[in-house]
């Protein structure tokens, strides 16, 4: 490692518009696949000491949710990102009262989305299980489990929202700090209120929410006491101006992760349609596939704010190069994990769970989706770049129909007539592959770079 390389892993802010590509996507990145790994790890500590001390009606009931968490979540954290990218352009260009604006603005929508998020999540969250058609035997567990998530959620949205705005300046590394602290706390408390107290799925949900709500502070701690850029109490508001652009870039990316969600959710109703073996499994599964979903959303993140920093400085071919870089590298990764994960499944989800049956469904679920996922790097990528210039209507427009669309007509069409697990595990691979391929060809277009640079009154570009 050179010493230009070695300087920067170390720095705080990492330079995303000058030097390497390669290297500085790199150094920026690995921080948001830890951050990543260690925030995953809350939902996975929860799973493990719920199966392993509970049993395997609880395990069902927690993975039962997941898909709904993450889909309430999504919308109000893509919303939020709207701040974030409007902060790196304002960031990328040196505008400094533009940066202020934008941290100050995206604080105080955060705290708003936060109180929302925590009404509906408490207020429906029991009926969406209900429409959902959890089975009843994991019903008690599954409502106790949503609500007191909920009803700590602001932490998460406001910890997002904190440290969107850091990596947003370039600054990776101390969210991954934040995260490692309070996923520590996170398996004590586990351990406190289900292994000893035995509070069981409610304990496990009350120590997930404790230490979401102490990885919030945090980083708002740190942006209250930094000497440029700094988070003033006073200064917080929504600024109109603002709020539109936040708006326009934020919503759109909201809804696709809700549309992505939202046939997880399909998913997973299908699911409950096999009985509480096949749900602990697919829960199971779940939880070992989420490492390759980190790597997906760690350059998903990192392309946006490597984007939105150089599209504010009018560096498209720096744009177009790090978009490459940036897939060759997912792609690379995620095959080689899935390589490790497929070789030692059994053993992987023995660690949630000795039945037997549960593993070996598991397995199955692992074989058919797993060697299928580099396909959706592409679509992570190329959304992420898009949103980084500000266009996040058209990577919404583009998951709602082909995957979202694409499922539900699955589910509705291939699973009713063929009822089964196999056939209803097709649904990922082949909605990714129909969603790359479209990424692709509005990629290669280029219309939306030159449409963003002409809307925006920039320089135009030069090829």
């Amino acid at each position: 490692m050179t010493q230009t390389a070695r300087k920067s892993l170390f720095n705080m802010n990492v330079d995303l518009m000058h030097g390497p590509i390669f290297q500085r996507l790199v150094i920026f990145m690995l921080p948001i696949f830890v951050s990543n790994l260690f925030q995953q790890l809350y939902n996975t500590v929860d799973t493990i000491i719920v199966g392993r001390l509970v049993g395997t009606e609880a395990l069902a009931a927690v993975g039962a949710t997941g898909p709904l968490v993450s889909m309430v979540n999504g919308f109000f954290i893509g919303v939020s990102s709207g701040a974030t990218v409007v902060l790196s352009q304002a960031y990328g260009a040196g505008d400094r009262k533009g940066v202020s604006d934008s941290i100050h603005t995206g604080v105080a929508l955060s705290l708003l989305l936060g109180v929302m998020l925590t009404a509906i999540g408490i207020c429906l969250g029991g009926r969406v299980m209900g429409w959902m058609g959890t089975p009843e035997n994991c019903m008690a567990d599954a409502t106790t489990y949503l609500r007191i998530y909920f009803a700590g959620s602001i932490g998460t949205v406001v910890y997002n929202m904190g440290a969107g705005i850091l990596r947003a300046m370039g600054d990776s590394k101390r969210p991954m700090l934040f995260l490692m602290v309070t996923c520590i706390l996170n398996v004590v408390l586990d351990l406190l209120f289900v292994a000893v107290l035995h509070k069981g799925v409610a304990g496990a949900a009350l120590a997930t929410v404790l230490s979401q709500m102490i990885s919030a502070v945090l980083p708002i701690v740190v942006l209250l006491r930094q000497k440029e850029d700094r988070l003033e109490l006073r200064k917080l508001r929504i600024e109109r101006s603002l709020l539109g652009r936040i708006l326009r870039i934020g919503i759109p990316a909201g809804l696709q992760f809700v549309t992505f969600d939202f046939s997880n959710v399909l998913i997973q109703s299908g699911i409950n349609s096999f009985g509480d073996i096949t749900m602990a499994a697919w829960t199971s599964y779940g939880k070992t596939d989420a490492l390759v979903w980190m790597i997906s959303g760690a350059f998903g993140v990192s392309i946006t704010t490597f984007v939105g920093q150089n599209f504010g400085a009018q560096k498209y071919s720096r744009i177009r190069q790090g978009a490459w870089t940036c897939l060759a590298l997912s792609i690379a990764m995620v095959c080689a994990l899935n390589v490790t994960l497929l070789l030692f499944r059994s053993q992987i989800l023995g660690i949630y769970t000795d039945n037997p049956e549960v593993i070996a469904v598991g397995s199955m679920v692992m074989l058919s989706i797993m060697p299928y996922e580099f396909l959706f790097m592409p679509i992570e990528v190329f959304a992420g770049t898009m949103r980084g210039v500000g266009n996040s209507l058209m990577p919404t427009l583009i998951t709602g129909s082909c995957v979202c669309l694409f499922r539900v007509v699955w589910l509705m069409t291939a699973v009713r007539h063929w009822h089964s697990l196999k056939t209803l595990t097709l649904s990922y691979p082949l909605s990714w592959a129909l969603a790359a391929a479209v990424f692709l060809v509005v990629y290669f277009k280029g219309n939306w770079l030159r449409r963003r640079i002409t809307q925006c009154g920039m320089e135009p570009e030069v090829r």
